[in-house]
């Protein structure tokens, strides 16, 4: 299923329509009844799409114990990024996680735990036994969200390898963001052919991610076959690539996500979405293809969790305007959750 946005068709429908009305009314007609035809077709994927996200979204209800909607591992923070693991754990627990831990470098700890006392903080990254340190705990988390507050210090990027090694080995879904995607640029091995991985790179990012990866230029005049061909040059691997529209392939597919968000970009937005897709790879993976329509269950969860951060944006720009920051962002994920995916 692809979904894929149809404004350049009005353009060029308003376009063909002036050269033709007066001459080729027949025509016209044919052409206006294509363009609406599209306008349907891409409408009722787009309802599609939302009908699966809402079927990986997990009931409330009273006979669950806590854990069962979500443990998710933070993997990032260091001392100089303390709030972007706060921010993706925090939005872990605002869609609906259970419970979040951050693995952090020490000096971060206390300053992360100072943001808020519902994330459960390890302060274990920079220690010689870190991995191993990490390992005590993934039995217990359903997902990884990797990267973001990491920095690039060699000890934290050569225990966050270890990390990911030991991830794999327990087919834990991983996402990877900010400077864990600079560990995978380096190492694109460590990622290669892992079906329940999901990179979320911005452009820089991206293109860096494509340099390491494929010898040829990006053809930057296709979007959608660059992200499609990074994803199949990686093992098949979901992509989600952040932009004007976010693209998300797992190297058959792409996705468009065109929800309406704002022209407000500020630091740490793309750490609620790696933190709520850690969520939502866990109910979509969880839940199943039989849940998905038959669609990779990762996809949906990725094209959920974009949609959901832009409706967040749009919210928060709705009251904040230009002085909209990722923290009146986050503020909007309940009210976000229940306009988009509650039934």
């Amino acid at each position: 299923m692809a979904v894929c946005p149809y404004g350049a068709a009005a353009v060029v429908m308003a376009l063909l329509s002036a050269a033709i009305a007066f001459h080729c009314s027949p025509l016209l007609a044919v052409l206006q009844r294509a363009l609406s035809l599209h306008t349907a077709h891409a409408t009722k994927d787009m309802d599609n799409l939302f009908q699966l996200v809402r079927n990986i979204v997990p009931a409330l209800t009273s006979k669950k114990h806590k854990g069962q909607d979500g443990r998710i591992g933070i993997v990032g923070g260091c001392q100089e990024y303390t709030g972007a693991p706060y921010f993706a754990g925090i939005s872990a627990l605002k869609v609906g996680a259970d419970l979040t831990h951050v693995f952090c470098a020490r000096e971060a700890a206390p300053v992360i735990k100072s943001y808020s006392p519902e994330l459960i903080v390890h302060p274990v990254l920079d220690s010689s036994d870190a991995v191993e340190e990490v390992e005590k705990w993934l039995p217990r988390l359903h997902a990884l969200v990797v990267g973001p507050g990491l920095g690039r210090d060699d000890l934290l990027l050569n225990n966050v390898r270890g990390i990911l090694e030991s991830t794999k080995a327990r087919d834990i879904p991983v996402v990877i963001d900010a400077d864990g995607l600079w560990l995978i640029a380096q190492r694109p091995a460590l990622v290669h052919g892992y079906q329940k991985a999901v990179l979320t790179p911005n452009h820089v990012e991206f293109s860096r991610l494509w340099d390491a990866v494929l010898s040829s230029p990006m053809d930057t005049s296709n979007h959608s076959g660059s992200v499609l061909k990074l994803s199949q040059a990686l093992g098949n691997i979901t992509i989600v690539q952040k932009g004007e529209q976010d693209l998300i392939s797992n190297g058959q597919q792409v996705l468009v996500c065109n929800q309406e968000g704002s022209s407000r970009r500020c630091g740490g937005q793309g750490d609620l979405l790696s933190g709520s897709l850690g969520v939502m790879a866990h109910w979509a993976l969880r839940a199943g293809p039989e849940k998905t329509n038959g669609s990779s269950p990762l996809l949906v969860a990725a094209w959920g969790a974009c949609t959901l951060t832009r409706e967040c944006n749009h919210l928060a720009f709705q009251k904040y305007g230009r002085s909209t920051t990722t923290t009146d962002m986050i503020a909007e994920v309940g009210a976000a959750f229940s306009k988009l995916f509650t039934t």
